[in-house]
């Protein structure tokens, strides 16, 4: 299952390289890291909120991850087939990678590259930030 944000700020090209860990059996999720790969044109507030959450991450779940709200996923069907979401918006990011984590699968992060959308406008605001920090706190304690 192949996860590819529809704004085109991630290579569609790159999906077999997310791909890899899966059919070489390394790994049963993979993530595209912005972070570990190319980066353009990321403004600072999205930069900066993704590093935030990426941190919280690692320090909540004791994970190395680090682009938790990536829109670059694969997942083998059976790890979904496990989980029940109920995210309705970009708190989406959080929920399945700490339910990916709750229920012991590893992730496996690719390097990607991404670049900032050159037509229309970002539809995540800073409040989805608050909201996703809650998603980790929340699934962490509760």
């Amino acid at each position: 299952m192949v996860i590819q944000d529809a704004d085109l700020e991630y290579a569609p090209e790159e999906i077999p390289r997310l791909l890899r860990p899966i059919v070489e059996k390394k790994a049963d999720v993979a993530y595209g890291s912005r972070f570990l790969g190319t980066i353009k044109n990321m403004t600072f507030w999205h930069f900066l909120g993704n590093k935030i959450l990426s941190l919280a991450t690692r320090l909540l779940y004791n994970v190395k991850i680090t682009d938790v709200m990536t829109g670059h996923k694969v997942f083998k069907k059976e790890v979904l087939d496990k989980i029940e979401l109920k995210a309705r918006g970009f708190e989406f990011e959080p929920e399945i990678t700490t339910k990916i984590l709750k229920k012991r699968h590893s992730i496996f992060e690719v390097p990607i590259t991404y670049e900032y959308r050159k037509r229309g406008k970002a539809k995540i605001a800073w409040t989805d930030g608050f909201t996703s920090l809650w998603w980790l706190l929340k699934s962490k304690f509760y």
